[in-house]
């Protein structure tokens, strides 16, 4: 069991390789003020260039969205999204009138994640220069197919594992658990989801796949909503903070059974 006590506010633990985890997919996001320029194919042009190298693949879309208000969700005017993805599709990045991302379906290291992420927005800093930032996120999204779910009572702490641990259990088809916790700081959360889906379903379309089997997920959106000055330094670092952040909530809820069944060498 992990010996961390409160995975809000302690250190964090050194990273263990997990040569076969579950990672689903990891983003990063930060979003501004809206560019409207960014529609523009000229414009976005320099930009390209700058990435291109490490995304030789651009693709773009029109995509809309919803704001919730007093009188309920209202839709979004559609504007042009730009993807730019590598030769595997494992990593993806986005831009948008109102935000960058960074996305991968292939994960290796936190190292690994925020050395892409440095470098893509640095080149926003350069190419698009948003002078204030709305809002920094960092998600991972874990997830365990069918064939282990009948082990998870011993693979996640008591708290976790909630259910799953108890006789009725097995006979679970939907069971989500959704959870915001306050950070140390004044603006920062962590939005933690975990439980079982069913198959062929999905709670986010654009983050988790519907597969055909019954699965169990844990996905972490550490994020913080205080405006601030665009600085791709500065962001890079905050990004690592939450990352830690998410790291030590998925320590704490996993035990060393978990670690070992996905590689660790423990």
């Amino acid at each position: 069991m992990s010996a961390i006590l409160n995975p809000l506010t302690s250190p964090a633990p050194s990273e263990v390789p997990l040569p076969r985890a579950p990672l689903t997919r990891v983003i990063a996001q930060v979003r501004f003020p809206l560019i409207t320029s960014v529609e523009l194919q000229e414009f976005i042009a320099p930009f390209q260039e700058a990435i291109r190298k490490d995304y030789p693949v651009l693709r773009h879309e029109r995509a809309g969205g919803i704001v919730l208000g007093p009188h309920g969700a209202a839709p979004l005017p559609e504007s042009r999204v730009w993807r730019f993805s590598d030769a595997s599709t494992h990593w993806r990045a986005t831009l948008a009138p109102e935000f960058v991302a960074l996305e991968t379906t292939s994960y290796t290291s936190r190292e690994d994640m925020l050395d892409r992420l440095g470098s893509l927005l640095k080149a926003i800093e350069t190419h698009v220069n948003p002078q204030l930032v709305d809002r920094v996120g960092v998600r991972y999204i874990d997830r365990i197919a069918e064939a282990n779910l009948d082990r998870l009572g011993a693979m996640l702490r008591p708290e976790i594992a909630g259910l799953l641990s108890a006789g009725i259990g097995a006979a679970a088809i939907h069971s989500l658990s959704e959870n915001i916790f306050a950070l140390p700081g004044e603006s920062r959360r962590l939005l933690a989801r975990w439980g079982l889906i069913p198959e062929n379903a999905t709670y986010d379309a654009n983050a988790l796949e519907a597969i055909p089997q019954k699965s169990w997920i844990l996905d972490l959106d550490v994020f913080d909503d205080e405006s601030r000055p665009f600085d791709a330094t500065d962001l890079t670092t905050l990004v690592q903070s939450f990352a830690e952040t998410s790291y030590k909530f998925f320590r704490w809820a996993v035990t060393d059974e978990f670690l070992r069944e996905y590689g660790a060498s423990i």
